[in-house]
């Protein structure tokens, strides 16, 4: 199992535990796949943690489409439906392994973050390995959409990233280009992931565009909603945005409404899709960013 680094027993996680076992099942039997390699221990502790939010999104979007849950799906459907929720996941973990030597953090989830652990080299190595196993995950639904949201993800992401090291250096950023490098480095997988949901789920063009769109103005205002909340680090470009405000605190009160007005943006977009299933209700609780706590 990969949850042997003890989940904090928040909220979200009691809530959504039955998911969250299930797509720890998943991710465990992918890696387990690989019990052979030297990359083994590695990845089950990049893997180790974590609310699962991606892949629970996109679990909540099939259902929203399908009307039903994955657990009565037939099993073929539920195991390739399981089996992308944890190359969303993966896809994830990949990035945050980067994201921390990028950003010099030494934590995380409370534990030492994987360079840290395992040295440079070895976490560049394993994210690479992580890609390979992304990849063939992809091959196994033999979905070229699929392959296509994952590709496209992976791309925004590390353009978002190399963006924002860009505007780090320089020191000067606009709220523009603060959003742009949000879209692309966080919004752009939960995008993918209840697309990749929707696409799964056989949605037709309407629903799948629909919840595109809610996952990526979603992951906008989580990811605000998260850096309102930790903007203590000086060199998160957050921080530098706020230290451009000559004042502070009604610039964060700016932000806070910015985020609302992407959070109610997305329950929009959830609107345009029939019916009020169990699922679409929980998708639309998401947009209180609260909920995440």
């Amino acid at each position: 199992m990969l949850n042997e680094r003890d989940y904090q027993l928040t909220p979200f996680i009691e809530r959504f535990n039955e998911y969250i076992e299930k797509i720890n099942d998943s991710l465990s039997k992918e890696i387990e796949c690989y019990s052979w390699s030297e990359f083994y221990l590695p990845l089950k502790y990049a893997c180790q943690g974590g609310k699962r939010i991606r892949p629970l999104i996109l679990n909540l979007a099939a259902e929203t489409i399908l009307d039903k849950s994955i657990s009565s799906m037939n099993s073929k459907v539920a195991d390739n439906i399981f089996s992308v929720s944890s190359a969303i996941e993966l896809l994830h973990t990949e990035s945050v392994i980067h994201d921390d030597i990028i950003d010099s953090d030494n934590i995380r989830r409370g534990q030492p973050a994987f360079h840290i652990k395992y040295g440079h080299n070895a976490s560049i190595l394993t994210a690479d390995f992580i890609l390979g196993i992304i990849l063939n995950i992809s091959a196994k639904t033999n979905n070229s959409h699929v392959t296509r949201e994952l590709s496209k993800a992976s791309i925004k992401m590390s353009e978002g990233e190399m963006l924002e090291l860009r505007l780090v250096k320089n020191h000067k950023i606009s709220q523009k280009q603060y959003i742009n490098v949000i879209e692309n480095k966080t919004a752009s997988l939960f995008e993918a992931a209840a697309k990749i949901g929707a696409i799964l789920a056989n949605g037709n063009e309407d629903q799948i565009n629909a919840l595109a769109n809610f996952g990526r103005l979603l992951g906008i205002a989580y990811q605000i909603h998260d850096d309102i909340i930790d903007y203590n680090n000086e060199e998160r470009l957050f921080n530098i945005l706020v230290k451009q405000s000559e004042q502070n605190n009604i610039f964060i009160d700016i932000m806070e409404n910015t985020y609302l007005n992407y959070s109610e943006l997305a329950r929009k977009e959830l609107e345009r899709i029939e019916g009020n299933n169990r699922s679409k209700r929980i998708l639309q609780d998401l947009t209180n960013l609260s909920s995440f706590s």
